[in-house]
C-alpha cells in the first residue's frame, strides 16, 4: 500500500480573505454612494424612499459578514480535516 502525504499551506485561505476584505470594500462604498443619491432628491418622495428601503436591506450584509466569515472558515477547517484524515486512514 502508497502512503500519500496531504500538505496544505496557508495560501489555500487568501482568495478567500480576499473576497471578505473586496466585499466590506465594496458594501461600505456602495452605502456611501446610495446615501448621495438618497441626499440629492425630494424628501417624502417615492425615488427618496424607495432609495432608503435599499440602503436599510444592503445595511443588513455587513452585520451578517461575521457569521458567513465562521461558516466559511470552518467549512475549509472541516474540509482539511477530512482530506487529512482520509489520506491518513485510507
Amino acid at each position: 500500500m502508497q502512503k500519500e502525504t496531504a500538505r496544505f499551506d496557508l495560501q489555500d485561505l487568501l482568495p478567500i480573505g480576499m473576497t471578505v476584505v473586496v466585499l466590506g470594500i465594496g458594501l461600505a462604498y456602495g452605502l456611501n454612494v446610495m446615501s448621495d443619491v438618497q441626499s440629492d432628491m425630494v424628501t417624502d418622495s417615492a425615488s427618496y424612499n424607495a432609495t432608503g428601503d435599499a440602503i436599510t436591506a444592503v445595511a443588513k450584509i455587513p452585520t451578517k459578514l461575521g457569521l458567513i466569515v465562521t461558516v466559511v472558515i470552518a467549512a475549509v477547517v472541516i474540509g482539511i480535516l477530512i482530506r487529512y484524515l482520509f489520506v491518513k486512514f485510507a
